[in-house]
Parts: C-alpha cells; structure tokens; sequence
C-alpha cells in the first residue's frame, strides 16, 4: 500500500513523455488525466490531421500508462462536451475521486500556464507543477540566459549550446574547424531528380473523425484516411532512424529546396513527435551524431551540423525567446502592419505558383518545410503588412506540428520581424529571385520573374521594393540591408513609380493575383 495522498496528475496532449519521472513507480493513489478538450480544438483554425494525431497519440498514450500499472482517466470530447473549460474539468475530476493533492507538467504555452496557475492558487490544493524534463537547458537556465543584458543572436546561442552538452566539439573546438555550414546547405534540387520516398504511417481515423463531426469541429485542410504521421514513441524513434539512414547524408544540401515535384524530400518530418514530446531532443541529437561518428565517411559533416543547429539550436533558442518575452511579446507589431490575411491562405486558390504549392501542400499533409513557410507564405505575408495577430493565427492552426510557445516567435520574430529585431538581426524579405534561385517554381507560373512593374511582374518582386522603400526610415541603417538598399536606389525614379503602384495595386486586393 502506498503512503501518498490521493493525487491528479494531468497530462496535456503535448506532453506524451514516457520517460518522464512521474511514471517510474506506480503509485495506486495516483491518477492521471488526459483529455480531449473543446476549447483546445477549437482556440485555433487546427488542420484537421493535427487534430487526428493528437487525440490518437493521446489515446495510445492512455493505453500505454494503463499496460505498466498507472491509473488513467482518458476522457475524449464526448466526456467532456460540458465541461466549459480546462479549470472546470479538474475540478469535477477532482470532486468525483475525492482527490486532494493536484500536480502538472509545467505547459510550454503562457496560455495554459496561466490558467493552471489561477486554479492553484485559488483552490489552494497541494502540489503544483513539474518540469515536463524534455528540454536540453532547464527552464531556470533558460530564463537566465535570456535575462542577461544582451543582444540575443542564434549563433551566439548556438555555440553556447554546443560547448555546454559537448556536441560535435574537438578539444574545445568545433568538429571541422567550423561552427556552422550553411554555405554548403543552400542548394537546389537537379532536375534529374528522383524522391526519395517517405516513410509513412496507416492509423484508421474513423473514430476520430466521427467524434469530431458528432461535436462540429471540422477542422481546417485536408483528412488523411488514414493518417501517416507517428502517434507512439516506437513509430518515432523508427521515423528518425530512417532519416538518418537514408535521407541524413542529403538532408544538408536541400535542406532550404523548394519544388513541387515533392513534399517531404530529404527533411526529418519530426517535428510533431519532437512537440508532442513522443521524441526526445537529446535522442534525437545523439543519434545523428552517432551517425557520424560510427560511418563518417557516409555521412556529410554539413547535414550533421545543419541537422543539430535545427535541435540543439533553434528550438532550444525559439523557447527560450518565448520564456522570457511572454505575454507582451504576443502583442508586438513593430511595423506597425495592419492589413488581412488575404483568402488565398485559406484555399491555395492563387496564380502564384510557389505560394499555391506551399499552401495546396499544407492542406494535404498538414506540413510545409521551414523555408517554405520562412520564404513564401510568411515573406509574402510580411510584405503585403499583414497583421502580425493574423499571420500567428494562420501558423498556429495549419500546422501538424504548430505549437505556440515554437509557432510565435518563428512567426512574429522571425517570419514577420513583428519584434522588431529581437529575435533575427533582420526582416527576411526576398523578391522572386530567391525563389527562383532555390526552387523549379518559376518556370510555367503565370508571372515572370524577371519583372517588376508590369502587368505579368512576379508579385513578390514589386512588393519587395516597395517593402525597402515603406520601411527605408526604420531599416535603412541596418547593416545587414545595406546592399538592399543600395540595389533600391539604383532603380530609376520613374521605373520606382511604377513598381510601387504595383505593389499598391496587388497590397489593395491580393486575392485577384
């Protein structure tokens, strides 16, 4: 017989670590809580899949807890339809079990964060929260990391990262004689190219599907019938082990590529099993690096770097921005921009062939890669002045792997520069070049690319100089902008003229183009 009070513990969906401390021992006074909430489903426009793989991950989770001995109440939305929200529904759990102690993993969302804490406090229960133990810097080394007065850069964080958990380091020195290999991975794809083929997944989403109908979420996008992505642990880990085996040595290389002639290419697709907590990061990490060390000679130093800057890197450094600049930092608009998102976001209905592949590609699998969603669909938003609360809104929801504490600061800091350089030193703003550049788009879309003004200019071309020339005031002494600008102010005054009324035209009614 165990000597503990009668405790909940509550589990949200992102937060399906089997590793985690609390289930070590079974504790027969112990009761855990999932479940499917109304208002979750419902706070943002979900892609109907990230709905489908988390409430499956969820129940696979229960069932999991319930094999090794845990006690677990696994409550879907027909349980919880009355329940008007999260702080209701512990207190009846609480009520009905007689349950006096309360515990939570500590929620990476300020949102959640805040509820449970109000409900602590004014029920007065035992207990409290617990790290989640998922991250590589605690939360405490977060804070205090950010908390120093400095100027916050990746980078800088980056080689903190490496030097601190020793990863790919020598003797105090980086692997290679260099921090980071960028330059190498910046490559489009040959145009004899054949996929590689991804590794996909068969859930049966009918029960699913007919509860979410029953209740009248129907979700944003496309359903997959069944659905592909991992839900378990062991579908993860063997997702990353693919990876690593086949799509690893080229991930580097394409890694920033854009094409229509597939969807997933050489990425890692994981994301949702890294944010649902499924996967762990430093698994994760050394497993890549186990990679390179077993078979270097199989293996590209460039995809390794580039695949550990992602992890150890850039969501380590994304959270830690979130931690320390919430809640004001979901109010930051610092260009001051106002307009709607336009209706093509929502339908992938657009000449624009890049911006139409992107989006018809997020309804279908719930998923675009980072510069897919960095270089098209967020530099066309931040260059039409879309309002930074709708951009949010938009990455919260289509996304499988969209969670808010790693979706707002890629969105508003990153993607719509809506910080005002906190998080990146600058806007990342391209004309259609850059897509050019990287991807087989241009060729058989409806605008030329080689145009600025005319009727058939590539939208993001005339944009983009009116963007430099709305904002030269705030960014002109940018150093990083100063070849943008220079480039600007070579543009002929007349031929200017014409490209800003361009880029006036398409700003006034984005859905005709």
């Amino acid at each position: 017989m165990s000597d503990s009070v009668p405790t909940l513990r509550l589990i949200l969906g992102d937060q399906l670590n089997a590793s985690h401390s609390w289930f070590r021992v079974v504790d027969e006074n112990v009761v855990y809580l999932l479940a499917e909430l109304h208002e979750e489903a419902r706070y943002a426009p979900h892609h109907i899949q990230k709905l489908q793989a988390f409430f499956l991950a969820m129940h696979q989770f229960s069932a999991k807890l319930r094999q090794a001995g845990h006690t677990v109440i696994h409550l879907t939305l027909d349980d919880t339809a009355e329940c008007s929200s999260l702080a209701v529904l512990i207190d009846q759990v609480m009520n009905e079990h007689q349950l006096v102690r309360f515990e939570y993993q500590s929620p990476d969302e300020y949102r959640l964060r805040s509820q449970l804490e109000t409900l602590c406090t004014t029920r007065g229960w035992e207990g409290g929260s617990v790290s989640t133990e998922h991250f590589l810097l605690s939360e405490e080394e977060a804070l205090f990391y950010f908390a120093q007065d400095k100027q916050h850069r990746m980078e800088h964080f980056y080689r903190f990262m490496r030097k601190k958990f020793d990863v790919l380091m020598d003797n105090g020195k980086p692997v290679g004689d260099r921090w980071n290999f960028d330059q190498e991975n910046r490559k489009r794809l040959p145009k004899k190219w054949t996929p590689p083929g991804a590794l996909l997944y068969a859930h049966d989403v009918t029960e699913v599907n007919e509860r979410l109908e029953r209740h009248g979420i129907a979700g944003w996008g496309e359903g997959s019938e069944p659905l592909t992505w991992p839900i378990t642990v062991e579908e993860s880990e063997q997702l990353a082990m693919d990876f690593i085996a086949r799509l690893l040595p080229q991930f580097g290389r394409y890694q920033d590529a854009l094409t229509d002639r597939d969807w997933a290419l050489y990425h890692a697709r994981l994301s949702f099993s890294l944010n649902s907590k499924l996967l762990s990061p430093k698994w994760v990490i050394d497993q890549v690096v186990k990679a390179y060390v077993d078979a270097p000679d199989q293996q590209s130093l460039a995809s390794i770097e580039g695949f550990v800057r992602q992890i150890m890197g850039w969501r380590e450094y994304v959270r830690g921005i979130y931690l320390s600049r919430m809640p004001d930092y979901a109010t930051t608009n610092g260009l001051d921009n106002k307009a709607a998102l336009p209706g093509f976001y929502w339908t992938g209905d657009t000449n624009m062939r890049c911006v139409a592949h992107a989006i018809q590609q997020t309804k279908k699998h719930a998923y675009a890669h980072h510069i897919q969603r960095l270089m098209v669909t967020g530099n066309l938003a931040l260059l039409l002045g879309v309002h930074p609360d709708e951009v949010d809104r938009w990455y919260l929801g289509v996304y499988i792997d969209a969670i808010e504490w790693v979706e707002m600061p890629n969105t508003r800091g990153m993607s719509q520069y809506a910080d005002g350089g906190f998080l990146a030193s600058k806007p990342y703003v391209s004309s259609g070049k850059y897509i050019q550049r990287m991807s087989d788009y241009c060729q058989g879309c409806a605008y030329d690319v080689d145009q600025r003004h005319t009727d058939d200019a590539c939208p993001f071309n005339s944009l983009y100089w009116a963007f430099l020339h709305r904002y030269r005031d705030q960014l002109g002494s940018n150093q990083r902008m100063r070849m943008m600008y220079a480039n600007l102010d070579r543009i002929p005054a007349v031929e200017l003229d014409n490209t800003l009324a361009r880029a006036d035209a398409i700003r006034q009614a984005p859905d005709a183009f």
